[in-house]
Protein backbone atom coordinates (compact mmCIF):
# COMPACT_ATOMS: atom_id res chain seq x y z
CA UNK A 1 0.00 0.00 0.00
CA UNK A 2 1.71 3.06 -1.08
CA UNK A 3 1.90 6.15 1.36
CA UNK A 4 0.98 9.69 0.64
CA UNK A 5 2.11 13.00 2.47
CA UNK A 6 0.02 15.88 2.31
CA UNK A 7 1.88 19.11 3.38
CA UNK A 8 0.40 22.10 3.45
CA UNK A 9 -0.35 24.49 6.23
CA UNK A 10 -3.93 25.44 4.66
CA UNK A 11 -6.70 22.98 6.32
CA UNK A 12 -9.37 23.47 3.72
CA UNK A 13 -6.68 22.75 1.23
CA UNK A 14 -5.19 19.67 2.56
CA UNK A 15 -8.86 18.15 2.80
CA UNK A 16 -9.32 19.19 -0.81
CA UNK A 17 -5.95 17.40 -1.86
CA UNK A 18 -7.17 14.57 0.12
CA UNK A 19 -10.12 13.55 -0.89
CA UNK A 20 -8.73 14.15 -4.36
CA UNK A 21 -6.27 11.90 -3.55
CA UNK A 22 -7.98 9.00 -2.16
CA UNK A 23 -10.22 9.18 -5.40
CA UNK A 24 -7.01 9.52 -7.49
CA UNK A 25 -5.37 6.31 -6.15
CA UNK A 26 -6.78 3.08 -4.56
CA UNK A 27 -5.64 2.12 -1.08
CA UNK A 28 -3.90 4.98 -0.32
CA UNK A 29 -2.27 5.45 3.05
CA UNK A 30 -2.43 9.01 3.65
CA UNK A 31 -1.41 11.47 6.35
CA UNK A 32 -1.06 15.42 6.97
CA UNK A 33 1.50 17.76 7.96
CA UNK A 34 1.35 22.00 8.38
CA UNK A 35 5.00 22.96 8.73
CA UNK A 36 8.26 21.82 7.71
CA UNK A 37 8.96 20.79 11.23
CA UNK A 38 5.90 18.22 11.20
CA UNK A 39 7.50 16.88 7.69
CA UNK A 40 10.81 16.37 9.16
CA UNK A 41 8.64 14.25 12.17
CA UNK A 42 6.69 12.32 9.30
CA UNK A 43 9.88 11.41 7.34
CA UNK A 44 11.67 10.10 10.73
CA UNK A 45 9.01 8.41 12.12
CA UNK A 46 7.44 6.60 9.41
CA UNK A 47 7.81 5.25 5.66
CA UNK A 48 7.02 7.80 3.13
CA UNK A 49 6.65 6.66 -0.59
CA UNK A 50 4.97 10.21 -2.06
CA UNK A 51 5.04 14.01 -0.79
CA UNK A 52 2.57 16.88 -1.69
CA UNK A 53 4.65 19.77 -0.91
CA UNK A 54 3.44 23.14 -0.11
CA UNK A 55 6.83 25.36 -1.32
CA UNK A 56 5.72 28.14 1.62
CA UNK A 57 4.47 26.18 4.08
CA UNK A 58 6.19 27.72 7.61
CA UNK A 59 9.66 26.36 8.26
CA UNK A 60 10.45 25.53 4.54
CA UNK A 61 11.91 28.62 3.17
CA UNK A 62 10.69 27.89 -0.62
CA UNK A 63 13.21 25.44 -2.24
CA UNK A 64 16.02 24.58 0.67
CA UNK A 65 13.42 22.45 2.30
CA UNK A 66 12.72 20.55 -0.60
CA UNK A 67 16.62 20.13 -0.75
CA UNK A 68 16.69 18.99 2.39
CA UNK A 69 14.16 16.74 2.39
CA UNK A 70 15.77 15.15 -0.69
CA UNK A 71 19.22 14.73 1.35
CA UNK A 72 17.51 13.04 4.32
CA UNK A 73 15.28 10.82 2.51
CA UNK A 74 16.87 10.37 -1.33
CA UNK A 75 13.89 7.82 -2.37
CA UNK A 76 10.68 9.63 -1.32
CA UNK A 77 8.91 11.06 -4.28
CA UNK A 78 8.07 14.48 -4.08
CA UNK A 79 5.73 16.39 -5.96
CA UNK A 80 5.65 20.44 -5.15
CA UNK A 81 2.29 21.94 -5.02
CA UNK A 82 2.46 25.86 -5.28
CA UNK A 83 0.79 29.02 -6.57
CA UNK A 84 4.02 29.57 -7.93
CA UNK A 85 3.71 29.28 -11.68
CA UNK A 86 7.34 30.52 -12.74
CA UNK A 87 8.62 28.54 -15.29
CA UNK A 88 12.58 29.21 -13.48
CA UNK A 89 10.89 27.94 -10.31
CA UNK A 90 9.72 25.02 -11.27
CA UNK A 91 12.90 24.62 -13.26
CA UNK A 92 14.42 24.96 -10.25
CA UNK A 93 12.82 22.77 -8.21
CA UNK A 94 12.84 19.91 -10.44
CA UNK A 95 16.68 20.34 -11.38
CA UNK A 96 16.57 19.86 -7.15
CA UNK A 97 15.01 16.60 -7.27
CA UNK A 98 11.34 16.96 -7.31
CA UNK A 99 9.38 14.55 -8.85
CA UNK A 100 6.35 16.51 -9.89
CA UNK A 101 5.32 20.26 -10.23
CA UNK A 102 1.62 20.83 -9.56
CA UNK A 103 -0.11 24.68 -9.75
CA UNK A 104 -2.51 24.97 -6.99
CA UNK A 105 -4.50 26.48 -10.34
CA UNK A 106 -4.65 22.56 -11.41
CA UNK A 107 -7.62 20.45 -11.73
CA UNK A 108 -8.99 17.34 -10.11
CA UNK A 109 -7.44 15.75 -13.69
CA UNK A 110 -4.26 17.13 -13.19
CA UNK A 111 -3.95 15.99 -9.69
CA UNK A 112 -4.59 12.57 -10.38
CA UNK A 113 -2.40 12.02 -13.35
CA UNK A 114 0.53 13.60 -11.07
CA UNK A 115 -0.13 11.06 -8.51
CA UNK A 116 -0.40 8.49 -10.87
CA UNK A 117 2.90 9.11 -13.30
CA UNK A 118 5.09 9.79 -10.23
CA UNK A 119 3.86 6.52 -8.48
CA UNK A 120 5.10 4.95 -11.64
CA UNK A 121 8.24 6.55 -11.60
CA UNK A 122 7.70 9.12 -13.98
CA UNK A 123 8.04 13.14 -13.75
CA UNK A 124 4.93 15.09 -14.37
CA UNK A 125 4.65 18.70 -15.31
CA UNK A 126 1.75 20.26 -16.55
CA UNK A 127 1.62 20.10 -20.02
CA UNK A 128 1.19 23.97 -21.23
CA UNK A 129 4.14 24.34 -18.83
CA UNK A 130 6.91 21.61 -20.22
CA UNK A 131 8.23 23.86 -22.99
CA UNK A 132 8.91 26.86 -21.24
CA UNK A 133 10.35 24.80 -18.67
CA UNK A 134 12.59 23.12 -20.48
CA UNK A 135 13.95 26.70 -22.40
CA UNK A 136 15.00 27.84 -18.70
CA UNK A 137 18.45 27.61 -18.44
CA UNK A 138 19.76 26.07 -14.78
CA UNK A 139 20.01 27.92 -11.89
CA UNK A 140 23.79 28.08 -11.53
CA UNK A 141 24.09 28.66 -7.66
CA UNK A 142 21.41 26.17 -6.53
CA UNK A 143 23.10 23.35 -6.78
CA UNK A 144 25.94 23.95 -4.41
CA UNK A 145 23.47 25.69 -1.75
CA UNK A 146 21.90 22.24 -2.00
CA UNK A 147 24.80 20.17 -1.17
CA UNK A 148 25.42 22.17 1.66
CA UNK A 149 22.01 22.31 3.07
CA UNK A 150 22.18 18.30 2.69
CA UNK A 151 25.08 18.49 5.18
CA UNK A 152 22.47 19.21 7.53
CA UNK A 153 20.19 16.73 10.00
CA UNK A 154 16.68 17.59 10.39
CA UNK A 155 17.89 18.87 13.53
CA UNK A 156 20.36 21.28 12.31
CA UNK A 157 17.91 22.11 9.77
CA UNK A 158 15.01 23.23 12.36
CA UNK A 159 16.94 25.25 14.15
CA UNK A 160 18.33 27.00 11.35
CA UNK A 161 14.99 27.83 10.40
CA UNK A 162 14.22 28.80 13.69
CA UNK A 163 17.23 31.16 13.75
CA UNK A 164 16.03 32.44 10.08
CA UNK A 165 12.96 33.60 12.00
CA UNK A 166 14.25 35.62 13.97
CA UNK A 167 14.57 33.69 17.32
CA UNK A 168 17.31 33.38 19.78
CA UNK A 169 19.26 30.41 21.31
CA UNK A 170 17.13 30.72 24.20
CA UNK A 171 13.26 31.10 22.58
CA UNK A 172 14.91 27.86 20.08
CA UNK A 173 15.29 26.17 23.37
CA UNK A 174 12.31 26.27 24.50
CA UNK A 175 10.49 26.12 21.25
CA UNK A 176 12.29 22.60 20.69
CA UNK A 177 12.24 21.63 24.36
CA UNK A 178 16.12 20.67 24.22
CA UNK A 179 18.78 22.65 26.69
CA UNK A 180 20.48 25.86 25.39
CA UNK A 181 24.29 24.47 25.35
CA UNK A 182 22.26 21.60 22.75
CA UNK A 183 21.25 24.45 20.00
CA UNK A 184 24.79 26.53 20.44
CA UNK A 185 26.36 23.25 19.46
CA UNK A 186 23.92 22.56 16.83
CA UNK A 187 24.70 26.19 15.68
CA UNK A 188 28.16 25.51 15.45
CA UNK A 189 27.97 22.59 13.93
CA UNK A 190 25.67 24.33 11.10
CA UNK A 191 28.02 26.67 10.35
CA UNK A 192 30.96 24.22 10.01
CA UNK A 193 28.99 22.25 7.66
CA UNK A 194 27.53 25.34 5.74
CA UNK A 195 30.90 26.80 5.42
CA UNK A 196 30.23 30.04 7.31
CA UNK A 197 31.15 32.84 9.59
CA UNK A 198 28.22 33.53 12.04
CA UNK A 199 24.48 33.31 11.86
CA UNK A 200 23.68 36.28 9.62
CA UNK A 201 25.59 34.16 6.69
CA UNK A 202 23.98 30.87 7.69
CA UNK A 203 20.49 32.59 7.34
CA UNK A 204 21.72 34.19 4.02
CA UNK A 205 22.09 30.28 2.76
CA UNK A 206 18.35 29.63 3.56
CA UNK A 207 17.50 33.15 1.69
CA UNK A 208 19.64 32.35 -1.69
CA UNK A 209 16.98 29.24 -1.61
CA UNK A 210 14.17 31.32 -0.87
CA UNK A 211 10.97 32.74 -2.90
CA UNK A 212 8.47 35.08 -2.94
CA UNK A 213 5.14 33.33 -1.79
CA UNK A 214 2.50 34.40 -4.60
CA UNK A 215 -0.39 34.55 -2.21
CA UNK A 216 1.62 36.98 -0.26
CA UNK A 217 1.88 39.52 -3.64
CA UNK A 218 -1.56 39.22 -3.77
CA UNK A 219 -2.48 40.36 0.53
CA UNK A 220 0.11 43.23 0.32
CA UNK A 221 -1.63 44.36 -3.10
CA UNK A 222 -5.12 44.51 -1.75
CA UNK A 223 -3.70 46.38 1.60
CA UNK A 224 -2.09 49.04 -0.54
Amino acid sequence: MPSLLIADDHPLFRAALHRAAEEAVADLQISEADSLHSVLEAIESQQIDLMLLDLHMPGNHGLAGLATIRALQPGLAIIIVSANEEPHVIRRAIDLGAAGYLPKSSGLTDLQSALLSVLDGERWIPALLREPVARVAPFSKDADLAARLSSLSAHQYRVLSLVAEGLLNKQIADRLGVQLRTVKAHMTRIMGRLGVRNRAQAIRVLHEMGLTDPARQVEAAQDA
